[in-house]
């Protein structure tokens, strides 16, 4: 079906497939999937059709030539064209890639993904506790098999693993102990405001750089922004240089 097929006729006016588009696009995606039914259209055309209604009494009435009407017109219309003119003077403003290269490699720091950690661990409430399991991990149970035997964390479902975390992430006293650990080293007991833990380093992300793939399309964006927002105030700027402007507070 063409954006222009009349669907429904009230009077001299026409309503078309383009009017029922228009009303789809405003809508919130779940309300319009209910008039994706032939009902549903139906439903939707019956709705355009009462607004039409409405609108020929109100050229009937003379209510477009109502003074309150006239004022609000005429206040949509200068917000419109304020909006069109700010759209008119950044729909040219571009970034090229060139651009987005080059301040990528220029800030390259920007761009750092710091030093992670993935760390199991065993908590448990008092030091004895801690130790005496210390003790039956190195006569054999495994650390993860300890976890699950042991832990009162619901990491213990896991074997005690957190995941990968950077520093900021834990209590300070966990995270000194985790980060000075090698792969596959274990902490003796290490305590914090949650009890006593034992932990235990199994892998590590040095610091690195982000790639430039990975950063380049929210990179993009950002420096496109900056460049509108750099042309918006160029141009305010001009402009209050040729409009005479008076503040009256």
């Amino acid at each position: 079906m063409s954006d222009n097929q009349v669907v429904a006729t009230v009077g001299p006016r026409a309503i078309t497939q383009q009017d029922i588009d228009l009303v789809l696009m405003t809508l919130d995606p779940m309300k319009a999937k209910q008039y994706s039914t032939e009902e549903g259209k139906q439903k939707l055309i019956e709705e355009l059709v009462n607004q039409e209604l409405f609108y020929l009494e109100a050229l009937e009435l003379k209510l477009n030539e109502d003074e309150v009407y006239v004022e609000e017109v005429e206040k949509t219309k200068n917000a419109l064209l304020k909006q069109y003119a700010i759209n008119n003077l950044l729909k040219d403003v571009t970034v090229s890639e060139v651009d987005v290269k080059q301040y990528y490699e220029d800030n390259k720091e920007r761009f750092v993904s710091p030093k992670s950690i993935n760390a199991s661990h065993i908590l448990v409430d008092d030091l004895a506790a801690a130790e005496k399991i210390i003790e039956e991990i190195n006569a054999g149970l495994t650390f993860e098999d300890a976890a699950q035997k042991y832990s009162k964390c619901p990491s213990s479902a896991k074997g005690g693993e957190l995941g990968f975390f950077g520093k900021g992430a834990m209590v300070p006293e966990f995270e000194k102990a985790a980060f000075e650990l090698e792969v596959e080293e274990m902490s003796g007991p290490v305590q914090t405001n949650f009890g006593y833990h034992i932990i235990k380093v199994t892998d590590v992300k040095e610091e690195s750089y982000k790639s430039y793939q990975e950063v380049r399309d929210a990179l993009a964006k950002q420096l496109l922004t900056l460049k509108q927002q750099e042309a918006y105030y160029d141009k305010v700027k001009a402009l209050k240089d040729r409009f005479e402007i008076k503040v009256n507070l």
